[in-house]
């Protein structure tokens, strides 16, 4: 526990990842876990294991901000079910990481805390809006992170900072206590799940925050099948390198094919093939984002009483302001279920996805809203608005330091797949162990 708060005070200036420290609280936890384990009593899988949680999620006693000022004093009496169930695990809480205001950005900047960093390079962001965890993550100051994710935001910064992460198919892990809780039908794009330094973290946290909590309606119970008995060389694979006119970075490409023929070598069939509908995921999943004209966006800052938010929020929800007809709504939701459909028609013959998780490597500071990277996020709102699962892991760098994700998708409740998959491409290129940063 010492060490990873002495990672935290080396690090934190630097990068600004951790926002709320709860440092003499932590220690006394684990001395009362070395104390527990001692006399031969295990608090549970993650007895004495040090955490820190996004900033979106609430923690009892400790600020809950979400990054937007109505909130920068506000202390929670109770913690997000998941919390609930790390601490129960055994898991000590470190403290809370940066995240973009209400989590509504691909870059981690608010105006309660300020910019997160980038870890391998502090000129670049550490993406969003799960940056603060992956950046602390990557640099080695907690052991995981729970994010959330409505286009992106746990894979980003697992691809931009060189980490692991796990976006679970869309209902298996419940999101009460999380800051946006009333979005209505685009709760359907907010996946909660771990970002860690390894697959098999990632493996060992979904089953603890996984399951109905009696609270998040949109929460059901399926049964999570083990990655252990997935047979890699039985999968059939697809690979694409971009989505229309939409092409990954040539050193992302090239390592999404290396990726690709290591599978291939373990007798798994593998063959380049994307869903025709690609192209149209870009455009649908922003028509339903702004469906309503952003009155959510202003629900949700007029709840937390800020009356001053960043400016990329003003930005990103005055382009689209117009809400919809019923009439063109209605359109809007079948247009949707037509492009599951099509989808799920692809997986008929498809077990597994490889595929970039942005066009681009981690992009300087501030470049989010530019046209080349803008396009890039296409990769990752792809599978929000089917609610696959989908995980990111590190398979290398490009020739300037910049660590390269790839992103590993399966069918509805298939997680033992994608975590298979990814565990072997770990196994094969290093992960994060053989990528951290020179912070």
């Amino acid at each position: 526990m010492q060490a990873h708060l002495n990672r935290i005070e080396q690090v934190n200036p630097r990068l600004n990842a951790v926002v709320q420290l709860r440092a003499q609280a932590a220690l006394l936890e684990a001395e009362q876990a070395d104390i527990a384990l001692a006399h031969g009593q295990s608090i549970g899988p993650l007895h004495g294991i040090p955490m820190t949680i996004k900033d979106s999620f609430d923690c009892r006693d400790l600020i809950s901000s979400a990054g937007t000022l109505g909130r920068a004093k506000f202390v929670p009496t109770e913690d997000a079910i998941v919390v609930a169930r790390l601490r129960k695990a055994g898991a000590i809480l470190l403290g809370k990481s940066n995240t973009p205001e209400l989590t509504i950005a691909y870059e981690t900047d608010n105006l309660v805390y300020g910019r997160t960093a980038n870890p391998h390079n502090t000129w670049l962001s550490a993406g969003g809006s799960s940056g603060g965890a992956a950046a602390i993550i990557a640099a080695g100051g907690a052991s995981f992170d729970i994010g959330s994710d409505t286009g992106g935001s746990i894979r980003l910064p697992a691809h931009f900072c060189g980490i692991a992460g796990l976006k679970p198919t869309q209902g298996r892990v419940p999101r009460t206590g999380h800051i946006i809780s009333a979005l209505g039908f685009l709760q359907a794009l907010t996946h909660v799940g771990p970002l860690a330094r390894t697959v098999d973290d990632l493996a060992l946290l979904l089953p603890i925050i996984a399951g109905p909590d009696g609270c998040d309606p949109h929460t059901v119970d399926i049964t999570l099948p083990v990655p252990s008995k997935v047979e890699i060389s039985t999968l059939r694979i697809a690979f694409y390198s971009a989505i229309g006119e939409v092409q990954a970075h040539p050193e992302i490409t090239e390592k999404i094919e290396q990726a690709a023929i290591a599978l291939e070598e373990t007798g798994a069939r593998v063959a380049p093939a994307a869903p025709a509908c690609l192209p149209n995921a870009y455009e649908l999943y922003y028509q339903l984002f702004h469906a309503d004209g952003n009155a959510w966006v202003r629900e949700l800052l007029t709840t937390a009483g800020t009356d001053r938010n960043h400016p990329f929020l003003d930005w990103a929800h005055q382009t689209r302001s117009t809400a919809k007809s019923g009439r063109a709504f209605a359109a809007l939701l079948a247009r949707w279920d037509h492009f599951r459909a099509e989808m799920l028609a692809f997986m008929r013959q498809h077990d597994v996805i490889l595929c970039p998780v942005h066009s681009h490597p981690a992009f300087v500071h501030g470049s989010s809203k530019k046209p080349p990277y803008r396009a890039g996020f296409a990769f990752t709102i792809v599978y929000n608005l089917t609610g696959w699962p989908a995980a990111v892991v590190c398979i290398g760098k490009t020739t300037e330091g910049e660590p390269i994700g790839i992103q590993i998708v399966a069918a509805p409740w298939r997680e033992d797949l994608v975590l298979a998959a990814a565990g072997y491409l770990e196994s094969v290129f290093g992960g994060w162990r053989a990528n951290k940063p020179a912070i």
